[in-house]
């Protein structure tokens, strides 16, 4: 059975990759949307190659010669200490699959396959909350009509620290998100932003005031209006402010995530 596990390998981490990605959309919880059909084609290449290695390695095996020495070679204290036998060493008892320890790199392949991990939520938001790319202040396309608007994070709070025009003053804006809090009780609505995959998620994020904080990580739907803070481009307008007039708790989105 050992001779299979590299196959068995294989199969496992491709199974694990279509799971997510063909038949789920839990694929979107690590990259972008454009991403899935790479995934859904390296899922199918990796399940192909299993069966093809486990086919090489069935026919090797009915090829060789039963009574070949090296498979029939007794044990002998001996070679214990002879370097010249190389399926034989202290501690180290393998043959031509690899070492028995390769069979723990099943474990990671067999946890994405049945736990496949949660989407980034509060934990990540906050290690990113001062790694923010400087901008300058500047012009927006004007927004669409009628109220209350819906907004990404990243939309809301580009505008509200850098918009010269002061385009989100007098709107009403409706806005999606986790919830995270700091140790004084302030909280926010937060959303993080990325570009290919979770590995590069950065955070928007908008203090909350007149409502109160519902558990951290649970999603709400939070409507209010911009609070005009510090000068545009500064540190004291970030993060930027909202008054809610209302927050409700909402379903995780299928894609958790906001395209930077």
């Amino acid at each position: 059975m050992r001779r299979y596990g590299p196959a068995v390998l294989l199969a496992l981490v491709g199974a694990a990759i279509l799971r997510v990605s063909l038949f789920s959309d839990l694929y979107l919880r690590y990259v972008q949307v454009g991403l899935r059909p790479y995934l859904v084609v390296s899922g199918v290449v990796l399940v192909l190659l299993a069966v093809v290695v486990a086919v090489l390695v069935r026919t090797a095996g009915e090829q060789e010669d039963p009574e070949d020495p090296e498979d029939t070679e007794p044990e002998n204290p001996e070679n214990l200490e002879n370097p010249e036998h190389p399926h034989s060493h202290p501690g180290h008892t393998h043959g031509p699959a690899g070492p028995r320890v390769a069979w723990f790199l099943t474990l990671p392949a067999l946890a994405l396959l049945m736990f496949p991990p949660p989407a980034l939520g509060s934990y990540s938001a906050e290690r990113d909350a001062d790694r923010r790319a400087a901008r300058g202040v500047g012009t927006f396309p004007a927004l669409p009509a009628g109220n209350p608007l819906d907004l990404t994070l990243g939309d809301f709070g580009s505008r509200a620290v850098y918009d010269s025009r002061r385009s989100l003053k007098g709107r009403t804006v409706r806005l999606t998100g986790f919830v995270t809090r700091d140790d004084d009780g302030t909280w926010y609505v937060t959303r993080l932003l990325v570009s290919c995959c979770a590995a590069d998620a950065t955070t928007a994020k908008a203090e909350v005031r007149g409502a109160g904080a519902p558990p951290v990580d649970t999603w709400v739907t939070v409507t209010g209006t911009w609070h005009p803070e510090g000068e545009l481009g500064s540190a004291a307008a970030w993060p930027p402010v909202l008054d809610a007039t209302s927050a409700r708790r909402v379903r995780q989105p299928d894609n958790p995530y906001e395209k930077r």
